[in-house]
């Protein structure tokens, strides 16, 4: 029986395909699966027990990923179970953008009282007036899950749309209309966009990228749009765009001090994935990795352990071995389980990073002698006994 913990509140309609070999617990302590959207848990003692952090969206920014590496613990993502809901919130940013829907509600709220309000709006309407997008140039910084989507959506309403990313994958690419524009540097997005949408991972290398050099390169009344992560943008240089009339509009979905109530700046309460569809969505996926890893070692969209598939065990024996990615610990696990006279009928090792993951199936139960023989291995961080 595997205890999961949930530290935020998780869509049923994930939760109830837990089977019975499943219970969930009130105690972190006690967990070896943990489910988690918002919650912070970079102060959390991580206990001996756990496994596994499966996270119901894509960020990750509030799990400790080195530290549970580090502890043999795997934290998975749901990369695209959201992206539709994201994307259709960037289209209304598009249209929040390009007319002044947002100031024209606040006037009909502000004159409610007047008789003659109808008639008032013919005559200020134009207060609000704005431009259509159909023909304006797209610029799509990152095509994953949600670019593609947002890139195809505009390019039927008949945007001419502009895409980078420097690491397409081949789903992907399969995916994208071909009517969209790949270009190789994305000074040519800055260059020749009405509007900018950015959807990229928030890394070390992409912190802070629209910045003033990125601003300056940029037309003359550009749209810049944000539904990925607020610190992609320096918002501080984005203000004074906005003061200077180099940027039109700010669309983000990340209310702070430096956007919300600034002129120019259109915030949204991060709203991206808050519809039932995606939560319920990230739920169902969330829960099919925790399962699958819990249950056969399968590591699927993990953000700190590698992809590892070798399907149901069919032998005596599976262990897992969470290690360094450095030379010779292949060979010093095989010496090992040798040793100790058990075949190893079939084996995989991948890596990411500085992390490495082993599965080996085995014709015996692995025994204890085995597991304390590989633990003492330096830099394996962990073994688990997943069939045995």
């Amino acid at each position: 029986m595997y205890k999961i913990n949930c530290l935020n509140p998780i869509s049923q309609v994930g939760l109830k395909n837990l089977t019975d070999n499943y219970e969930i617990t009130d105690k972190f302590e006690a967990a070896e699966g943990v489910l988690v959207r918002s919650a912070a848990m970079h102060d959390l003692e991580l206990p001996d027990s756990l496994l596994c952090v499966a996270r119901a969206g894509a960020g990750v920014n509030n799990i400790p990923l080195d530290k549970c590496a580090e502890k043999g613990i795997v934290v998975f993502n749901t990369p695209g179970a959201n992206a539709n809901g994201v994307k259709e919130l960037v289209l209304a940013g598009l249209f929040l953008a390009a007319r002044d829907i947002a100031g024209g509600i606040d006037w009909v709220k502000a004159n409610k009282g007047d008789e003659n309000i109808a008639k008032t709006a013919e005559k200020e309407k134009k207060n609000f007036a704005g431009t259509e997008i159909q023909g304006k140039k797209l610029g799509v910084i990152g095509l994953g899950a949600i670019g593609v989507k947002v890139a195809n959506t505009a390019i039927a309403l008949g945007m001419d749309v502009y895409g980078y990313d420097p690491y397409l994958s081949v789903n992907a690419a399969w995916s994208l209309n071909r009517e969209v524009h790949h270009v190789e540097k994305v000074e040519d997005i800055y260059q020749t966009c009405d509007y900018i949408t950015i959807h990229v991972p928030l890394l070390d290398s992409t912190k802070g990228m629209i910045g003033r050099e990125a601003i300056s390169m940029m037309k003359d009344g550009v749209v810049v749009l944000n539904f990925a992560r607020d610190l992609l943008v320096a918002e501080t240089d984005m203000i004074e765009a906005l003061k200077n009339g180099k940027v039109a509009r700010y669309v983000s979905d990340f209310p702070n001090p430096t956007t919300a109530g600034a002129d120019g700046c259109i915030v949204i309460p991060h709203l991206g994935a808050s519809t039932e569809e995606s939560e319920d969505n990230c739920a169902v996926m969330a829960v099919a990795e925790l399962m699958d890893y819990l249950e056969n070692g399968t590591i699927r969209n993990s953000v700190n352990y590698p992809a590892c598939d070798m399907g149901p065990c069919n032998n005596a024996g599976r262990i897992a071995v969470f290690h360094k990615n450095i030379a010779n610990m292949i060979t010093q696990f095989t010496a090992v389980i040798g040793a100790e006279k058990i075949n190893i009928s079939d084996m995989t090792n991948k890596s990411k990073g500085e992390y490495a993951y082993t599965l080996l199936d085995l014709d015996d139960i692995p025994t204890d002698s085995l597991v304390g023989k590989l633990k003492a291995i330096d830099g394996v961080y962990r073994v688990r006994i997943i069939k045995g």
